[in-house]
């Protein structure tokens, strides 16, 4: 039986572009989630997504492990990029959807085994 930090690293290594949010991308149960959640959806790639209220251990360990303290959390390749605030401003200026991108593509190339 694994650990519920196994669980979460094991969710953010596979998963290039990961949101921890409460509730779901097409029903967000709260305004913070449903913005970061939107800024996402905006930039046209597939992600996954973990849904806290679902998970009370994830949404227990997590902050602990990320050493932030709110949801939502995006991650990227493995790096906490931000919650909503970060997430808002990166969609403001363009960086967000270049992030996606880029980190959606590199996915796709390694899944072909090619090189990104």
């Amino acid at each position: 039986m694994s650990t519920t930090i196994e669980n979460i690293q094991r969710q953010i290594s596979e998963n290039p572009i990961l949101i921890y949010m409460k509730g779901t991308p097409q029903l967000p149960q709260c305004g913070f989630s449903a913005q970061t959640v939107q800024a996402l959806m905006s930039c046209g790639e597939r992600f996954a997504f973990v849904n806290i209220l679902d998970n009370p251990d994830i949404r227990a360990e997590l902050p602990k492990y990320a050493n932030w303290p709110t949801f939502p959390q995006l991650w990227v390749e493995g790096e906490l990029v931000g919650g909503c605030d970060i997430v808002g401003e990166m969609h403001q200026s363009g960086e967000l959807e270049k992030l996606i991108k880029d980190a959606a593509a590199r996915a796709k190339a390694n899944e072909e085994g090619g090189e990104a």
